[in-house]
């Protein structure tokens, strides 16, 4: 074995004799049920010989020997395949999607973040509308190109080519191909199209029905950022729990409260047994003990100056602090400090860390501990401060 291995190491005409005997005995396999008694014998003998020649081969000559019958043989009893360069092109795709599709659902599956549940920590998409900022320079050509692929960055402008009033032609994006879309809009009699529109372009751009504009406004002058694309980590939790702190992503079918048949992203704040309560000192309590920057996976979501804040690390509100800053029913399941709920036994109770922007735990409760499928891991596009690796 250690003689051939550095035989197959140091030859190419070795490696090339093994490659061709793999390839006959793989259609001969194929196609034993198809050949005759006589085919089968004549190409099992000669595959027989051509592993004497690359086993024991004393010369190149003797492999190249081994080669030319074994060829021959196959030549002679293999039936042809039609378009077989085809066939052969549809083999490694179909076993390249295999090997993809096994990657994806037992090791590391990709997600997108599609809120802002969990900001600062992952971002969702976001928009800024510069309509009506003269000063704001939107970029063209490569540079708009780079921000696009690199940044995630999209940005959007369309004038004004009549003075009239704003009206909706498509409520939503008309898809031609796969990834191909368009939405289409009137201003006065014109109709506007824009090409690879944004999911809620209307309320990003903040435009609605019977705005009017003159000739040449700016209609819509917006920059949209995609929301950070990770890897899933499903391995993980095959060996170990999750433990308090940490990331994870759950399965929402079967949990009441939740968009059905998708996939969710939480910080894992209390475990089964476990009591919680939310103080107006906004700290998660479990079992009455405060949850604080010294906690693993809290060292940011505690570490907050000032009143609560959208898409800033503030720790975690009841309702009645919501309340306080104009977001009612942030927390319907925890009015106030006061109550204290028990998580079942196998089941989590998850908080996103943008506490101000996030449908959680405090309203839908907790769910079973079977539902979660991975943690957080690797953070891929877009390029930004985010980018890497996600321990927490």
């Amino acid at each position: 074995m250690i003689r051939f291995s550095i035989r197959w190491l140091r030859s190419r005409k070795v490696r090339m004799a093994v490659q061709m005997r793999h390839q006959v005995r793989k259609y001969l396999n194929a196609q034993r049920d198809l050949l005759s008694s006589e085919a089968v014998s004549h190409l099992e003998a000669a595959i027989k010989e051509s592993t004497q020649a690359i086993n024991h081969g004393v010369i190149p000559k003797d492999v190249d020997a081994g080669m030319t019958q074994l060829e021959d043989v196959a030549n002679k009893w293999l039936r042809p395949y039609r378009n077989a360069g085809i066939r052969e092109n549809v083999e490694v795709g179909i076993v390249a999607a295999a090997v993809v599709l096994g990657f994806r659902s037992f090791f590391f599956q990709p997600m997108a973040i599609p809120s802002g549940s969990a900001q600062p920590t992952f971002y969702g998409i976001t928009e800024e509308n510069f309509r009506g900022n003269p000063d704001a320079v939107l970029p063209s050509g490569m540079k708009k190109w780079f921000l696009s692929w690199v940044k995630g960055e999209k940005y959007y402008e369309v004038k004004a080519q009549s003075t009239g009033t704003f009206d909706i032609v498509d409520r939503e994006p008309v898809r031609l191909f796969p990834m191909v879309s368009k939405q289409r809009f009137k201003v006065g009699n014109v109709v506007h199209t824009l090409w690879f529109p944004p999911d809620d372009l209307w309320r990003r751009a903040e435009i609605r029905p019977g705005m009017r504009f003159n000739e040449g406004d700016d209609v819509i002058r917006l920059r949209v950022t995609s929301g950070d694309h990770l890897f899933v980590n499903r391995l993980i939790y095959n060996f170990k729990r999750p433990v308090r702190g940490d990331t994870i992503v759950f399965k929402s079918t079967g949990v009441p409260g939740l968009t059905q048949h998708t996939h969710y992203i939480k910080r894992l704040v209390a475990l089964g047994d476990e009591t919680v309560s939310i103080g107006d000192d906004r700290h998660v309590r479990i079992d009455g003990y405060p949850l604080d920057a010294s906690d693993p996976g809290f060292e940011f979501v505690y570490t907050f100056d000032g009143p609560p804040t959208d898409s800033i690390y503030s720790g975690h509100v009841n309702n009645k602090i919501g309340r306080q800053y104009s977001r009612n029913n942030l927390a319907t399941l925890f009015p106030t400090e006061d109550v204290t709920r028990k998580i079942r036994p196998n089941h989590y109770f998850t908080l996103g860390d943008n506490t101000m922007n996030s449908h959680d735990s405090r309203n839908w409760g907790e769910f079973p501990r079977e539902k979660v499928i991975g943690k957080s891991f690797f953070v891929f596009w877009p390029i930004s401060d985010r980018f890497g690796w996600h321990s927490r």
